[in-house]
């Protein structure tokens, strides 16, 4: 794991980890951490485990970073909005290391600011998305709408929709009406589990690391 330090857009300089595979890489992936104002950052464990399948199993060379006011990344939180230059500055760095396609993944908070960028981005080959915030509930806050319906439509990147059965953040039925708009997504439902998918970490990786390999190894 070696440490990197990246610069936005806007001079907001934020920390990360990148992780290479033992081999010769086939690509790079970026992963967005949860909301910020509720303890969201890269080493939570479910990232751990998506950023080991990706780079030890699948040939990816990964960015884990945390987003602008998180640890030791500078700058205070966005709102969503600045977020969406960190994930850009992210993309960029990432692709220095490695040639071929770039797939973004995002939980919650990073889901959304994921899903927003990648409608910007060509880049971005293929997206993961892991429990978007599309009910708001007592503690976990909706956070910026999401694009139009014919923004979603024109999204050539194939999309991976991830929820936990019992998510009240990501209710199953507002998550396939999602995917009924996006052109090539599909959807995982993991049973017996809720947005944080406790102890079943490696399963949501597994899951994601199947997804690139049939996006980018096809």
């Amino acid at each position: 794991m070696d440490p990197v330090r990246f610069t936005t857009s806007d001079g907001v300089v934020l920390e990360g980890e990148l992780r290479a595979p033992d081999g010769d890489p086939i690509g790079t992936a970026v992963i967005c951490h949860a909301d910020p104002q509720r303890g969201g950052s890269k080493d939570h464990p479910l990232l751990w485990a998506i950023r080991n399948e990706l780079a030890t199993r699948r040939g990816l060379v990964v960015l884990a970073f945390n987003f602008r006011g998180v640890m030791a990344s500078e700058g205070t939180h966005g709102s969503g909005k600045g977020e969406l230059a960190d994930v850009a500055a992210a993309v960029d760095r990432v692709r220095k290391e490695a040639e071929g396609p770039t797939l973004l993944v995002g939980w919650s908070f990073g889901a959304n600011a994921s899903l927003r960028y990648a409608l910007t981005d060509d880049r971005v080959s293929a997206l993961a998305l892991i429990g978007m915030p599309l009910a708001e509930t007592p503690t976990i806050r909706r956070v910026p709408e999401l694009s139009s319906r014919a923004e979603l439509a024109a999204l050539d990147a194939p999309v991976l929709l991830i929820a936990g059965e019992a998510d009240p953040v990501c209710p199953v039925p507002d998550l396939r009406r999602l995917e009924r708009n996006i052109p090539n997504a599909e959807l995982v439902v993991v049973p017996d589990t809720d947005h944080f998918f406790w102890r079943r970490e490696g399963e949501v990786a597994a899951a994601i690391g199947e997804f690139a390999d049939r996006s980018f190894r096809a």
